[in-house]
């Protein structure tokens, strides 16, 4: 880490307020791209050099994390804290811990000893491009990277640690390794609705369902409002892989055993994807105010029907 002060979020929009005719004029394709550039700036601020020793080992963290991707998970941890306060100040932090985290696990995940993928958003694999030895040592980087975000911000003690635990526990275990290990493990013979959605829950939804619990902690929520935010990230997570499974089958790739389709239609994945998405919007209006709640309602409608 660089000791400098913690990078500060600047919203590029206010969050929709209620009676503001924004709220009916919100735009999701001009939201996407603001929080996204804040995110990358974030990103960037954070991330050593390519150029500083170990410099081989930087310019592969900066290949994998600056790889084209949406940032779904970052922006919606932002979205999460635009739901509970007008000014968030270490919801950068927070999404960029996320999409660090994130960015190491789609390297391994891609490793020969894991998913043997080649090609990644269009480009080699960090492997690939990189070598597996630094291939993996830009996963440990970026991994310990995260957590010193969350530790080095300046924010209070009791929120990094919130922080950190949240995303420890979507990591771990009992979240993303152990939804690899258990798709590692799966055959198409053994696979079920259940098996495949537990994989689901555990490899894709738990770091989604922390990245909006984490945005609702940076941003002073209640518990009952995280507890809110984790519940949509849940849901949002489940049907966002359900929606990849069904593109990865438009563009004829093979989903394999842990594909939805390995266990119903097509038409019945979309119907789940379309319950799922309802679900998640319901589960904010407990406890968030709707006005403040219209961009995470835009972006659970776009994930879940996008076509790319």
């Amino acid at each position: 880490m660089r000791h400098r002060a913690p990078f500060r979020l600047e919203h590029g929009l206010p969050t929709p307020n209620a009676g503001d005719k924004l709220a009916r004029m919100f735009r999701l394709d001009s939201y996407l791209e603001s929080r996204r550039k804040s995110v990358e700036a974030a990103l960037d601020f954070i991330l050593p050099s390519a150029d500083t020793p170990p410099a081989r080992l930087h310019e592969a963290m900066r290949y994998a994390v600056f790889s084209g991707g949406k940032r779904v998970r970052p922006v919606l941890c932002v979205a999460a804290a635009d739901a509970v306060a007008d000014k968030a100040p270490h919801a950068a932090e927070a999404a960029a811990a996320v999409e660090l985290f994130h960015t190491y696990t789609l390297i391994h995940d891609d490793l020969p000893c894991m998913d043997d993928d080649d090609m990644r958003r269009g480009r080699p694999t960090c492997h690939v491009a990189f070598g597996e030895a630094t291939a993996v040592l830009a996963g440990d980087a970026l991994q310990c990277l995260a957590f010193g975000v969350l530790a080095d911000a300046g924010m209070e003690p009791g929120v990094s640690s919130a922080l950190a635990r949240e995303l420890a526990s979507a990591g771990g275990s009992m979240g993303v390794a152990g939804g690899q290990a258990e798709d590692l493990a799966a055959t198409v013979a053994g696979a079920t609705v259940e098996s495949v959605a537990r994989i689901h829950l555990l490899k894709s939804a738990a770091l989604i369902a922390a990245a909006t619990r984490m945005g609702g902690i940076a941003a002073g929520a209640s518990a009952a409002q995280t507890d809110a935010l984790g519940a949509y990230g849940e849901k949002v997570g489940m049907a966002f892989q359900m929606a990849d499974d069904l593109l990865d089958s438009e563009r004829g790739e093979a989903g394999g055993e842990t594909s939805c389709l390995s266990v119903m239609s097509a038409e019945d994945a979309r119907e789940r994807i379309a319950a799922l998405t309802t679900e998640a919007v319901a589960a904010l209006a407990r406890h968030l105010p709707a006005d403040r709640t219209v961009p995470l309602k835009a972006m659970a409608e776009w994930l879940a029907g996008r076509k790319a």
